[in-house]
């Protein structure tokens, strides 16, 4: 049985594109910060659970995952929003240590099994604001920016390997991070984020 470890997947995106490698067989690792709706996914889709701040206790994932063919950074900090010149750099550590930093630490941890196997999946969703350039968004943008460059470097690294690292930008979607980044916009007209996963699930099935 082929296993999936994702970070952020007690809601959203990583809820979607758990439910969809569930059906694939798969046996997942879910992780998320908060604890409660992180149990009760795990119960719907017969997971492992570790609730906990993924920049805090990537060790702990993946030493209780064991070998994992596909790991889907997924989970996101929004960050301090507004002007750089007011962000407080202890908040724009925070962003860069969950958005950035902890995927790579994870990727690392779980780096030398795959290379041994010789296969494996490593999936970073990023977004349109790595390259973007909105006012009040500095902070987020600059962690899925780093995250981005990491990426691509650590993909031409691996490159002969069999493990293959995939920058996906999942669009816009109607989501509670992005109802806290836009408090009182309609988002109504976005896709959901079951509209989006099928396709993030399928690319990384097929890389």
């Amino acid at each position: 049985m082929k296993t999936a470890l994702i970070t952020g997947a007690s809601q959203g995106l990583g809820l979607a594109m758990a439910r969809l490698l569930a059906k694939r067989g798969y046996r997942l690792i879910l992780n998320a910060r908060r604890a409660q709706p992180l149990a009760a996914v795990a119960r719907e889709l017969n997971a492992i659970a570790i609730a906990g701040d993924v920049s805090e206790i990537a060790e702990e994932i993946a030493a209780r995952a064991g070998e994992v063919d596909i790991l889907i950074n997924n989970a996101s900090e929004l960050g301090v929003m507004g002007p750089l010149e007011t962000v407080p750099w202890e908040a724009m550590l925070r962003v860069l240590r969950v958005n950035a930093v902890a995927p790579l630490h994870l990727a690392q941890l779980l780096l030398p099994a795959m290379k041994q196997r010789g296969s494996g999946v490593i999936v970073n969703i990023t977004s349109d604001a790595a390259s973007n350039h909105y006012p009040g968004w500095g902070g987020y943008a600059a962690s899925k920016a780093a995250l981005e460059h990491l990426s691509r470097t650590l993909a031409a690294e691996l490159e002969g390997t069999g493990v293959k690292v995939m920058i996906v930008d999942p669009g816009d979607m109607n989501t509670e991070m992005h109802r806290l980044a836009e408090p009182g916009v309609d988002l109504s007209h976005l896709p959901m984020p079951e509209d989006v996963a099928p396709t993030i699930v399928e690319r990384a099935l097929a890389a």
